[in-house]
């Protein structure tokens, strides 16, 4: 009966991220991610002699993205990844709660969207500089989690800037948490 009651619980959050995370970009915002990309362009393409003499940037471990085809903040957190320097694959689902079970995601410590990367899960709207320190210390564990969506984390950013304090979890083999970073202090 509990856990019935907790999967309850879990599912009740899942769609309520879902719901509350359905925003799509403005029209705006879209305009101003291609013309910070067109003005990227005009820098590089002024300093090609540098940016040829430079070596070229590590390439960072392949991300699997499952969010819903409706996901604006999914989209945005999947553009600070890209940004991060990860190569990201977006697959939309329409149901990740089978996702989370596979991976492990435990109860309650659910969001908009799970990822996977190497061997590790990345629940919600983990910072890209977390994951590549989950994946350059390897420790043995699951993933990590991001429950719910705190504003200011990647992907639910606000126009004030204003950031809550959040916490993200290391998910052990057991399926128990500890604090793994702390954002917005």
């Amino acid at each position: 009966m509990k856990t019935t009651v907790l999967a309850l619980a879990s599912l009740a959050l899942a769609s309520t991220a879902l719901t509350v995370c359905a925003r799509t970009p403005t029209p705006a915002a879209a305009s101003d991610l291609v013309a910070s990309s067109v003005a990227a362009s005009s820098s590089t393409a002024s300093t090609g002699a540098v940016a040829k003499a430079a070596s070229p940037a590590p390439k960072l471990a392949r991300v699997v993205v499952h969010k819903s085809p409706y996901c604006g903040c999914c989209g945005l957190w999947v553009e600070h990844m890209r940004e991060a320097g990860f190569a990201v694959e977006v697959r939309n689902v329409n149901n990740l709660n089978p996702i989370k079970q596979s991976v492990g995601v435990p109860l309650a410590k659910g969001s908009c969207h799970t990822a996977q990367v190497g061997k590790y899960f990345i629940e919600g709207h983990v910072p890209a500089e977390d994951v590549k320190r989950l994946l350059a210390e390897q420790p043995d564990a699951k993933g990590l989690v991001l429950p719910g969506m705190p504003k200011g984390s990647p992907g639910m950013e606000v126009p004030d800037g204003s950031v809550d304090a959040y916490t993200v979890e290391l998910v052990a083999n057991d399926g128990s948490t500890s604090a793994y970073a702390q954002h917005g202090q």
